[in-house]
């Protein structure tokens, strides 16, 4: 079994590879593909020693601090973590061959639309080396060759863990193959290669997002970055709304489903906001508002928001605070600032449910539970590709079924037309 090389092999070359693997994985049964997915979580298990060390290089020579230090940090949890996502993936309905709808003709011709898989897919990320194992399963499960171009701080672990899948017997040559991410070229090659990669994932910040999808000649699922509200409402349980601010705000701040924003209704106002500063200023977040929030929670540390702050994703343990009208002006608010990516509302009120769940224009909306659970794992995908906040073709966490598309297959007894 040949171990894909970041820097021995062409792009050029690695693409060709991954054409043809994909030929040779859409012939794999789901009994095979399972078997090769149980055995890459025993070798990451196996291997986990040379993992870490790996991804200690990375994070010694990254300078990297707060925040983006987590993003790149593998943990012997993290590792665990990591393969029993596999193992839950390969325990999943396979998606291939299944048949999306069939009828016949007056004809006699019988037609039958399919799940087939994508062919080839690009990702293109940064910091996380989980999703260097994440997406490879998936692909791998959907019969799809995925070409991977992580970031430069994370070589070595993208290294050591391509090298680990890609040994195991049985999975093609090229299947999972990983550019150089030392290169800038890499990136220009992958997303020009029309005709040998059939589509693009960016996953990461707002300018490689923009950057993708902006310059890509190939079609593009387009992950977004992560501008998440929590609306309080006016009849709000107080001790709820606080465990799920705390949780969407502190749990993890560098990842995109990570709350940066809350909205408070001001018939509520003068008593949650300055409860809910001083809960936050407790748990280490710094905290930005708008006039009336900073007026309600006089005395607390509370910076003022400028009108950039509520477009900006923090990706740390910053937050800003506003205070809105009622649920009309809340969703008018996320609307007008969000990613569309997840947002929640703490309330009591069916209505007012109701009518944020319907008016919000996101991918993920929520009634009293925190925005950290958009996550594939966590929606029972066992993994994910990223979070899609475009309308076409997927939204939201999107996994095996997302990374298929359709085909008819059309049966006949020597029909002419």
């Amino acid at each position: 079994m040949a171990i894909t090389i970041a820097n021995s092999t062409s792009t050029q070359e690695k693409l060709l590879r991954a054409r043809e693997a994909a030929s040779k994985l859409a012939l794999l049964s789901t009994e095979e593909k399972n078997a090769l997915l149980l055995a890459i979580a025993d070798a990451i298990e196996s291997q986990s020693d040379s993992i870490l060390a790996a991804n200690r290089e990375d994070v010694e020579s990254s300078g990297l601090e707060g925040a983006m230090r987590d993003r790149l940090l593998l943990t012997p949890a993290r590792i665990k973590e990591m393969v029993q996502g596999v193992r839950e993936v390969a325990k999943l309905p396979d998606p291939i061959g299944e048949t999306l709808a069939e009828w016949t003709r007056p004809n006699g011709l019988h037609i039958r639309k399919v799940r087939v898989p994508l062919g080839v897919v690009g990702i293109i990320y940064e910091s996380r080396p989980n999703v260097t194992v994440d997406t490879a399963v998936l692909a791998l499960k959907t019969s799809n060759a995925i070409v991977l171009r992580g970031g430069k701080e994370a070589a070595v672990s993208n290294q050591r863990l391509t090298e680990i899948m890609a040994r195991v017997p049985g999975v093609p040559d090229g299947a999972i193959a990983l550019l150089d991410s030392r290169s800038r070229q890499s990136v220009q090659e992958l997303i020009k290669a029309r005709g040998l990669v059939d589509v693009i994932i960016p996953r990461g910040g707002a300018g490689l997002i923009s950057f993708v999808t902006e310059n890509s000649a190939v079609p593009v699922i387009e992950t977004g970055a992560g501008n998440c509200h929590i609306f309080v409402d006016e009849s709000a349980d107080f001790e709820m709304a606080d465990r799920i601010i705390i949780n969407a705000k502190t749990s993890r701040p560098s990842v995109c489903n990570a709350a940066e924003k809350l909205l408070v209704h001001e018939r509520v106002a003068a008593s949650y906001v300055p409860r809910i500063v001083q809960k936050l200023i407790d748990a280490g977040v710094e905290l930005k508002g708008d006039e009336k929030s900073r007026s309600l929670a006089a005395g607390l540390s509370v910076a003022p928001a400028n009108e950039q702050d509520w477009y900006e994703e923090y990706l740390r343990l910053c937050m800003a605070v506003r205070v809105v009208a009622n649920v009309e002006e809340a969703i008018r608010h996320i609307n007008r600032y969000s990613t569309r990516h997840s947002e929640s509302i703490v309330t009591r009120n069916e209505a007012n449910a109701r009518k944020f769940l319907r008016g919000v224009d996101s991918a993920a909306v929520y009634r009293n539970a925190s925005t950290r659970f958009t996550d594939g794992g966590e929606f029972g995908f066992g993994a994910e590709m990223g979070i899609s906040t475009q309308k076409l073709h997927c939204r939201g966490p999107f996994a095996l079924a997302e990374l298929t598309s359709s085909k008819y297959e059309i049966l006949g007894t020597g029909q002419v037309r």
